[in-house]
């Protein structure tokens, strides 16, 4: 648990800004401690100082004269002040000529203690130790005390005063020796680094708590709503979404994460919805499998029935023709030299009339049989079906109906074989003219582009087709037609040239009122 807890981002910065704070702080306490006992300490040195020249200003006229008592009373009185420990003259032999404290009063002092040796080496004479530094700080049972040395120079009235026996040569008489205690500056010292350690500590809990405060409502709580939505997502509710209400990095991230789990609960549904109608398309597949099926195996029948066509077409070809000219011939000799015989005419023209039929298969068959490479060009739609319902103008007058053209478009090219595709154009506009059965009405013709491809449909008006004949009226020789003129071979080759052509050809609706085939082509033939 304590891992867990140590291992988030906001108590790491806490900790993190809380460390660094108190660097800091240490640091800066450090050396506004080391200023301050620097600034008291000058501020005694130069106490030091001023009692020292006010001592030695005071006691100078006293000592021209040699008025001892008055330089007693002098020291003894500064001496006596608070804060101030001792107050000395020393001759230059190092001998107490005055003392604050008079037991010391002729007493050589040891150059070698504790309060001499800051200035004095063991071989050192008296000028060249005043010379030195004249401050020294030492410690006197556990109390700091600052002392301060002051030369007192042999001045002109001093070598020259009658009661003085000083040499002219002497450049030191002697030397003031002052000592303050610093204990009441170790007490500001102390409370003052008390004071700095104390708000310093303060500050960095405040500051620390502030930080910590600001990272609980900033990082902290945003991070533990992306936790709670990624725990959601992760438990598979996809619809879970987080409250967004800032524009930072961590509101950016949750408008992320909601997006995304917008997409998955997308794409969750889109899969939930396939696996649920996956029978359904299976079927849908299964079926379209069949269909393609159907049409591979109408198109094997169709190739092999080609072969065979083409075989048995060119063997009655001749005989068929023969038969033809020579009824044709004979009937024309009857009449010509046998006029009463118009049984026999009639018979001869039944022949004819059969044998034409005859003919009208084979060319079917040809035509069906023909699988020449096609050469395809670049052809407009539009005007081969002009041309095509031109070329049977005369049907569509002789049985009174109406051709309707429907263009969506003007121009429209595809790469074809231009003779083939009126071939197919003028079967289907023929088709549906005879299924008119004589009836008075109108053929359309539209003509559309979809998604690439050309889309032709050929209405009627006719009587529709039955179920039942639906699926076969692609296959050679099936006709539903009573007529005795009929091949069965007219939508046979249709489908023929459209597959060849890559294309598509299928009943879209029939009814009694009427039927539509549906013609796709592709725009582009590689």
């Amino acid at each position: 648990m304590a891992l867990r807890v140590f291992n988030k981002l906001s108590i790491k910065l806490f900790l993190v800004i809380s460390a660094v704070l108190i660097v800091i702080f240490t640091i800066y306490t450090y050396i506004i401690v080391v200023n301050l006992q620097e600034n008291i300490t000058s501020l005694y040195r130069q106490t030091a100082y001023n009692m020292s020249d006010i001592i030695k200003r005071s006691t100078r006229y006293s000592m021209f004269y040699n008025k001892r008592e008055d330089i007693h009373e002098i020291i003894r009185t500064i001496g006596n002040e608070p804060g101030v420990k001792s107050v000395r003259v020393y001759n230059k032999i190092g001998t107490i000529v005055y003392s604050a404290d008079e037991s010391e009063l002729n007493k050589k002092v040891d150059i070698n203690a504790e309060a001499c040796n800051v200035c004095h080496s063991s071989n050192e004479s008296f000028s060249e130790a005043i010379l030195k530094d004249s401050i020294r700080i030492f410690k006197l049972k556990d109390e700091r005390l600052l002392g301060l040395i002051n030369p007192i120079k042999n001045e002109k009235d001093c070598y020259t005063s009658d009661c003085h026996a000083h040499n002219e040569s002497s450049k030191y008489l002697g030397v003031l020796d002052v000592v303050i205690s610093m204990q009441s500056a170790d007490a500001v010292i102390n409370s003052a680094k008390k004071t700095i350690i104390f708000d310093s500590i303060l500050l960095t809990i405040a500051i620390s708590a502030i930080a910590g405060l600001f990272f609980y409502i900033v990082v902290n709580k945003p991070l533990k709503k992306l936790q709670k939505g990624i725990d959601e997502l992760g438990q598979g509710n996809l619809d879970y979404r987080i409250e967004v209400n800032s524009r930072n990095e961590l509101g950016i991230i949750a408008s992320e994460f909601n997006e995304m789990a917008r997409k998955l609960s997308i794409a969750y549904n889109e899969i939930k919805k396939w696996s649920e109608t996956l029978n359904e398309k299976v079927e849908e597949k299964t079926e379209e499998l069949k269909r393609v099926y159907s049409q591979i195996v109408q198109i094997e029948k169709l190739a092999s029935l080609g072969k065979l066509s083409a075989t048995v077409a060119h063997e009655l070809n001749n005989p068929l023709e023969g038969i033809l000219t020579y009824s044709r011939l004979l009937a024309k000799k009857i009449k010509n030299t046998m006029p009463d015989q118009e049984q026999i005419i009639e018979i001869l023209d039944l022949i004819g009339d059969e044998s034409a039929r005859c003919g009208r298969i084979v060319k079917d068959l040809l035509l069906f049989s023909h699988r020449e490479e096609d050469r395809f060009i670049n052809c407009n739609i539009v005007e081969l079906i002009d041309k095509a319902a031109l070329l049977i103008k005369h049907h569509f007058e002789v049985n009174k109906i109406t051709l309707v053209k429907q263009y969506d478009v003007d121009d429209l090219e595809i790469m074809c074989n231009p003779q083939k595709i009126e071939q197919a154009l003028i079967s289907l506009m023929i088709n549906a003219i005879e299924a008119m059965n004589g009836k008075h009405g109108k053929i359309t013709v539209k003509v559309s582009k979809v998604n690439g491809t050309c889309i032709i449909r050929v209405i009627d008006e006719g009587c529709g087709i039955a179920e039942k004949d639906i699926d076969n009226i692609f296959e050679p020789f099936y006709t539903t037609k009573t007529n005795s003129k009929a091949t069965g071979l007219g939508l046979a080759v249709v489908y023929g040239i459209v597959q060849s052509h890559k294309g598509k050809i299928e009943v879209e609706k029939t009814s009694p009122e009427g039927t539509t085939f549906k013609i796709t082509l592709p725009l582009n033939q590689n």
